[in-house]
């Protein structure tokens, strides 16, 4: 008897051994945990934290509780807690933790120190923006207690290029020339066609000189020219660029109209091609140590599922080296144009021909297909602040805030 005893006994000591290792091995895995606000077309809708992994396998939902809105959820150095904001009526803000397993819920008196004096991470915005405009709803569905509220004209429209088009405007000279670190190449300017309109005397145009080769690439104009930046980000030398392993890129903010508002896109060296990350704003952050990048991006005019309301919604994405771009799916360009332009219904084929006429026009319905977006499909969401833990590489902990910290309000 005293032997079968042992033996059941060390049979559960190796078994909670493995399920130990098991889930070690797990969580070595990169997390990212996100305040999401799913909108739903009738009653009012509530931000939850969800946890995913790295690369978009969604390992569990965290939070519930209705009571009020969870943001900002932000990891421990070390990953083994996260500590996040639940907003309630009448300004009520309480803290809480709960581990990364969804277990050990528990209200804090105050939030921690480490909590309070954690910033957004650096990101890649136009010089001199202090901050952006936070997501916003149509008039339909109500703000979360913290969410920053602008009409749907004012909402993501990143007004930016006030030095270059100073400089193009007044004396007819190409934007400044932009070189790459180390050597790898510049950024440089010609002037395009002739066309119609007073714009088009500023009609610069993209081109890459590679610097071991000599060699000249055309990659062309920027949408909404001439009213573009290069965005920065406030550390590092290289400011103007991500170079990362294999990631070799450059970002331009730029500005449409008052009704599409702005766009960013990337240029890709590796394909001498520009990208746009999405219709309307991302913001990107880089992952230090990774050949990848995060965005926050902004996508107006999203439709709640069963209804016929539309939202500014706004989405954790993931992009890789590849930076891949899709020109087949014209659905949510369709839509976005017939919104923006209030253009009646045409068949694909009519919509195609009114998209590719003009010039420059023959690309304006291609856009980056990022790797992951941490939400469920086809669904109207909003971000409310997110943190990826990276356990073994620094920093270990990449941190989103949803309202202005000081440092950077995305």
């Amino acid at each position: 008897m005293t032997l079968k005893i042992a033996a059941t006994t060390l049979r559960g000591v190796l078994f909670a051994g493995v399920f130990a290792l098991t889930a070690a091995i797990a969580r070595g895995d990169s997390e990212i945990v996100i305040a999401i606000r799913y909108l739903q077309a009738k009653g009012t809708s509530h931000s939850h934290l969800y946890l995913y992994r790295e690369d978009g396998k969604l390992l569990r939902q965290l939070t519930r509780d209705n009571s009020g809105q969870d943001v900002d959820p932000i990891f421990s150095a070390n990953g083994e807690t996260i500590v996040f904001a639940r907003e309630k009526p009448k300004d009520a803000r309480e803290f809480w933790s709960i581990n990364p397993r969804g277990t050990q819920l528990k209200k804090l008196q105050a939030a921690p120190d480490w909590y309070a004096a954690t910033k957004s991470s650096p990101v890649f915005e136009a010089a001199g923006e202090e901050e952006s405009p936070s997501p916003s709803l149509t008039p339909q569905e109500e703000a979360s207690p913290s969410a920053t509220a602008e009409s749907d004209q004012q909402a993501g429209q990143h007004q930016s290029g006030t030095a270059l088009d100073a400089v193009a405007a007044a004396e007819g000279r190409p934007p400044e020339t932009i070189k790459a670190p180390d050597g790898f190449g510049e950024i440089f300017w010609r002037k395009g066609k002739q066309g119609e309109g007073p714009e088009e005397s500023l009609n610069w145009v993209m081109w890459y000189r590679d610097s071991k080769s000599g060699q000249e690439t055309e990659i062309g104009r920027l949408p909404g020219f001439p009213s573009f930046e290069p965005l920065q980000i406030r550390q590092g030398k290289d400011r103007n660029f991500l170079f990362e392993g294999p990631l070799h890129l450059a970002f331009f903010g730029t500005h449409l109209d008052s009704t599409s508002g702005s766009t960013v896109l990337a240029l890709n060296f590796n394909t001498r091609k520009l990208v746009r990350l999405s219709v309307n704003w991302a913001t990107p952050i880089p992952l230090p140590g990774e050949a990848a990048f995060l965005t926050l991006t902004e996508n107006r005019y999203v439709e709640i599922p069963g209804s016929s309301k539309t939202a500014n919604c706004s989405y954790i994405e993931r992009w890789d080296a590849n930076l891949k771009e899709s020109c087949d799916n014209y659905d949510g360009y369709l839509r976005f144009i017939s919104v923006s332009t209030q253009l009646e219904a045409l068949t694909p084929e009519q919509w195609k021909e009114h998209l590719h006429e003009g010039e420059g026009r023959e690309r304006h319905d291609c856009y980056g297909e990022p790797e992951v977006r941490y939400a469920r499909k086809k669904s109207a969401a909003i971000c409310y602040g997110a943190s990826m833990y990276r356990s073994g590489k620094t920093p270990s902990v990449i941190t989103i805030r949803n309202a202005p910290d000081g440092d950077h309000a995305l």
